[in-house]
């Protein structure tokens, strides 16, 4: 552990040019007393470092002291300052490899090459979190990843939506991937292979076992395509819609992007107003009703009609809710009629027919 910090002052210094000893302390995450002992040290093994004193002093390297790396040109060492992303490593106990890579990297870039890929760092930054989301960061992530790399069988507790719910599995662990800020667990069982979310893990055992990799297993294409069936078998329900047009040009930042793919693939010209028929497919009747409802007034169910007949109630519901309560009163005994509640569920008696 000291000689990687001693390896890391030096990188600090041949990256920074002079630094204080509270600044190397900051960086290091060691006290200013280690940073004077750590000095000591590196003067003593031959390696330059000289102290100046005063206003503006530091600690600094012999001028033309540094370590070189060949073989790199511009574009290719910019691409490596836009590859990373810290949080995922730091999840997977790498946080502190990342940091060191990265710095002795830095150092050993010849001085023009440095400056760009500093450029790069300033300018860019990779966020891949949805909005409105924290990053997933399970407790068992990191035996996973140790799991994942050493190759070894694991058994899991896990737990799922079906019935029973809790399940125990004896697993072989292929990868993890990191979407949308959480992590997955690509494994085989039985010699399928399948997909875990790491957050439903509820206990994890690592074995010393070994397994034996499918020989051309490719992750990534396996969650590609992993993606592309989930998409199949989730959206089994047809819906055939009528959307608004400011309601169409927004749909991006309203759906997630199959839907999206499915409404403009099917969308016919616009009628007398504006709006358009497509179909949508969604998941069941169910979450059908809250994701449409979401949608507001610009969106309107033509079939199937057990959804139009299931939001019209849904709606109803939530009127009668935000009825002032002497209306309520008077509605209960009998003064009002044809209510709100009573037009909307009147109207799944009667699919609207589009407009030409």
């Amino acid at each position: 552990m000291r000689a990687a910090r001693l390896l890391s002052l030096v990188l600090l210094l041949q990256n920074r040019g002079t630094l204080t000893a509270g600044e190397m302390a900051e960086e290091l995450g060691v006290s200013v007393r280690t940073v004077y002992r750590d000095i000591d040290s590196l003067s003593g093994a031959g390696i330059p470092v000289y102290g100046d004193a005063g206003h503006g002093g530091g600690y600094r390297l012999l001028d033309g002291y540094r370590t070189r790396l060949t073989g790199l040109h511009a574009d290719e060492a910019e691409s490596l300052f836009l590859a990373g992303l810290p949080d995922a490593a730091a999840d997977l106990g790498l946080g502190e490899v990342l940091a060191a890579a990265q710095l002795k990297l830095t150092a050993a870039l010849p001085a023009p090459l440095r400056d760009r890929a500093g450029r790069i760092r300033e300018r860019f930054h990779l966020d891949a979190l949805g909005w409105y989301r924290e990053q997933d960061a399970p407790a068992a992530l990191a035996a996973l990843a140790d799991a994942v790399w050493n190759q070894w069988r694991i058994r899991v507790r896990y737990r799922r939506w079906a019935e029973p719910q809790e399940v125990e599995r004896e697993l072989d662990p292929y990868g993890l991937v990191l979407k949308a800020g959480v992590w997955y667990l690509v494994a085989a069982v039985d010699g399928a292979v399948r997909t875990y979310r790491v957050s439903s893990i509820l206990r994890l055992e690592v074995g010393k076992d070994g397994f034996e990799r499918p020989e051309g297993f490719d992750l990534a294409a396996h969650w590609r395509d992993y993606l592309a069936a989930y998409d199949a078998r989730r959206l089994r329900l047809q819906a055939s819609v009528r959307i608004a047009p400011a309601l169409l040009s927004a749909l991006p930042d309203r759906l997630d992007a199959a839907l999206v793919r499915a409404v403009v693939a099917s969308a016919g010209p616009p009628d007398a107003d504006g709006w358009v028929t497509a179909t949508v497919p969604l998941e069941s009747v169910e979450p059908a009703v809250s994701t449409l409802l979401s949608l507001g007034a610009d969106i309107e169910v033509l079939a199937p009609e057990e959804l139009r007949r299931r939001i019209a109630e849904t709606a109803a519901a939530v009127l009668e809710r935000y009825r002032p309560p002497d209306a309520r009163c008077r509605t209960e005994a009998g003064v009002l009629s044809n209510s709100p509640a009573d037009r909307v569920a009147g109207s799944t008696r009667a699919a609207r027919t589009p407009k030409p």
